[in-house]
């Protein structure tokens, strides 16, 4: 996994700003959780901030890695905060973060070698790639293409318009910039597309910023929502805990991606230092701070390793910044409100690149490691995983438990890996 990699050594005055680049980039997914929920989005943004934190202590600051909202548990944590109210979610979240705590431990229990013996570049490499394309879909439908329930496609023109005036920022910025704005492609394109979108509310008519949702949010604290939230005891039902605990084994797979993507991008191999289980771990005390005060699910952000990719800016300091930043636009309601009214064709634009980079890492993976795709095995394992990780959407387990088709690939790659020989002259 080790490669020779660009970091370029940027000021501290830099890192401040590459610091809002990444809460930028993780900030529409991890506040679209509550909302999809019905939690908050101020005690997400604390949540992801307080858990980055976290993280970062457990792992001794060197994996570039932001925490935000899981999407694996949206279904799960709607149906007890419907039916059974915060405080079980909050008791079903910090089961799920101990569910962590004893895989880290099983993980520490096996070795890192019997880890890594089930995850050589052969299996890394669609992982990531897979991550990236699973990730595509949400892209291209931000940006104004998508399908009707008939199955018909159809295109937003004034979206498509927008995120190609983002996109086109974006590409521009990283390949013709200059140096210090090839640090900083998101916030040239992020920017761009704000002063493009209001311009078009204004000449088209279009309705792309919610003025009115920017001027009715408060300055300062956390909204009263946000507070009942906050201040309810966790409940630890059996039905609750059943129903959300569980989704974190099946999102193990999901965390080894995403730190092998992360090694793959700065050159590191972090399934050895500082370790798969201090990672594990890192996740599930941060899950376990997030169900203590409300928040949703943390997880590790595929967004992020995009902005890695595209800046070359490795410093693990700049993640615990964005933190820092989270948790302060927690409580500036005002603020959070811009950000959160940044367009989505304009993320969409942008994350066309981000999840692109993403997929290519997993080629390049594949591509250091030499893998001799003439031979039947490695064209076979390879295959298999592709077809089955971008084919297959969701499998229902039970009700609440759903598991994508990046775990399924996962488990068929180990699998067919550990069971057709291999051959010597390979």
């Amino acid at each position: 996994m080790e490669m020779s990699v660009s970091n370029p050594t940027v000021s501290k005055r830099t890192k401040y700003i590459l610091g809002a680049q990444h809460l930028l980039a993780m900030f529409g997914a991890t506040v679209l959780v509550p909302f999809l929920t019905g939690m908050d989005p101020a005690l997400a943004l604390l949540g992801a901030g307080l858990g980055t934190l976290i993280f970062h202590y457990i792992t001794g600051g060197i994996v570039p890695v932001f925490l935000g909202s899981s999407f694996a548990f949206i279904s799960a944590t709607s149906l007890i905060l419907a039916e059974q109210g915060i405080g079980a979610v909050k008791g079903g979240i910090i089961v799920t973060g101990l569910v962590y705590v004893v895989l880290a431990a099983i993980v520490k229990g096996v070795g890192v070698e019997a880890v890594k013996s089930f995850f050589p570049a052969i299996i890394t490499g669609p992982i990531i790639i897979l991550i990236g394309l699973r990730l595509s879909s949400v892209a291209v439908s931000m940006a104004g293409i998508g399908t009707t329930e008939a199955g018909t496609m159809y295109i937003d023109t004034p979206a498509l318009s927008l995120a190609l005036i983002s996109l086109t920022a974006m590409i521009a910025t990283i390949t013709i910039g200059r140096s210090f704005f090839k640090l900083v492609p998101l916030l040239v394109s992020i920017a761009t597309g704000y002063v493009a979108a209001f311009i078009m509310d204004a000449t088209l008519g279009t309705s792309f910023i919610n003025s009115q949702a920017i001027a009715d949010a408060g300055w300062l604290g956390l909204s009263d929502n946000a507070m009942s939230f906050l201040t309810v005891m966790p409940v630890f039902d059996l039905s609750s805990i059943i129903t959300i605990a569980p989704i974190a084994i099946v999102v193990f797979m999901e965390h080894l991606g995403d730190i092998a993507t992360n090694g793959s991008i700065t050159g590191k191999n972090f399934f050895e230092k500082p370790g798969i289980h201090r990672t594990l771990l890192g996740d599930g005390l941060a899950t376990l701070a997030s169900g203590l005060i409300g928040a949703p699910v943390n997880t590790t952000y595929s967004e992020n390793a995009g902005v890695l990719a595209v800046t070359k800016v490795y410093d693990p300091s700049i993640l615990r910044i964005a933190a820092f930043y989270a948790i302060a636009l927690s409580f500036m309601g005002k603020l959070g409100a811009l950000i959160q009214n940044i367009p989505g064709p304009v993320m969409g634009g942008i994350s066309i690149i981000l999840f692109g980079m993403i997929a290519t890492m997993g080629v390049r993976t594949l591509a250091t490691a030499k893998i001799n795709f003439t031979h039947p095995r490695n064209l076979a394992i390879v295959s298999v995983m592709i077809v089955a990780g971008s084919g297959i959407s969701d499998l229902s387990i039970t009700p609440n438990i759903i598991i994508g088709g990046l775990p399924i690939a996962g488990l068929m790659g180990i699998a067919l890996n550990k069971i057709l020989p291999k051959d010597t002259e390979e």
